[in-house]
């Protein structure tokens, strides 16, 4: 391969890259492995036969899409072994804002760990068509599947998303309710918090093994807000705290000796506060770690 092959392979690789992480991230929840699979399909892409590819930007699409079902696959398997509740690795959207340019579907917490319970298939097909508004019939070459199958794929994912969704407030009222949240939970306000949660809120932290969270998730308005009163004394002293995006929506980042110790998002419907996400993991804290120290 001359060097003017591989600029023109790079070129092309890199006008698509942003949305080749953005469909691998929706599918894993995982910005890390996101990655890996962007730049195996890189690889991939200066070993092929370039010549006979039409359509670059659909060749790299597929290719990404298929290596994000297997990949999806063998991480349902890695998942049973994982040490309390699973949450998906936050992205800085206001770092990346591509990310949640394209209708920013399948991008908040929330829609992700519903997406959790589709089909890698399900999944695929409703990442494609309703985060980047693939047309069925290139969805349905991506996927090997005639088109009426894929229809139907959607179809499913969405009743299933849909159904359990719950209609989001805006982001004013998301960052309020977080600022509330956070204030309350500092000075462990045990009125203020119940105030601010919908009667069925769940609190759910992730550290798998390797950071001390919670290995079970905490419901109902009145344990969550004993629950976090219960370490209000400790877990804010000598922390610094900074705002900023994730998801395509606010999230507070608490740093502890220079390093991010956990990232806090909330997902709020009329009722209130019904899921607080505190992301503790520290494999998963690396990417934004990293961001941090630039």
């Amino acid at each position: 391969m001359s060097d003017d092959d591989l600029e023109q392979a790079a070129a092309v690789f890199n006008e698509v890259r942003p949305r080749l992480f953005g469909i691998a991230y929706r599918m894993l929840g995982s910005a890390s492995e996101a990655e890996d699979i962007v730049q195996d399909v890189w690889l991939r892409w200066q070993l092929a036969d370039r010549s006979v590819v039409l359509n670059p930007a659909a060749y790299l699409a597929t290719a990404t899409t298929r290596l994000a079902i297997n990949a999806t696959q063998s991480a349902r398997v890695r998942r049973e072994a994982y040490i309390g509740p699973w949450l998906p690795e936050p992205v800085d959207t206001s770092a990346d804002p591509y990310l949640g340019a394209e209708r920013g579907e399948a991008l908040e917490f929330a829609v992700l760990l519903l997406m959790e319970r589709l089909s890698p298939n399900e999944r695929a097909a409703y990442v494609l068509r309703e985060a980047f508004d693939y047309p069925y019939s290139q969805i349905a070459d991506i996927l090997q599947l005639n088109e009426p199958a894929v229809r139907q794929l959607v179809s499913r994912a969405r009743k299933h998303v849909d159904g359990e969704r719950r209609i989001a407030v805006d982001a004013a009222e998301q960052q309020r309710l977080l600022t509330a949240f956070v204030n309350a939970a500092k000075s462990g306000d045990l009125l203020e918090l119940e105030g601010l949660f919908a009667p069925d809120v769940t609190s759910v932290s992730d550290g798998n093994g390797k950071a001390r969270a919670s290995k079970f998730p905490v419901v109902g308005s009145e344990r969550v807000a004993k629950f976090f009163r219960s370490f209000h004394t400790r877990f804010w002293v000598g922390v610094e705290t900074v705002w900023t995006q994730m998801n395509g929506g606010p999230a507070l980042i608490v740093i502890a000796d220079g390093n991010i110790r956990n990232i806090i998002t909330v997902s709020a419907s009329a009722e209130g506060i019904y899921r607080v996400n505190v992301q503790m993991n520290p494999d998963k804290l690396q990417r934004a770690n990293a961001a941090l120290a630039r």
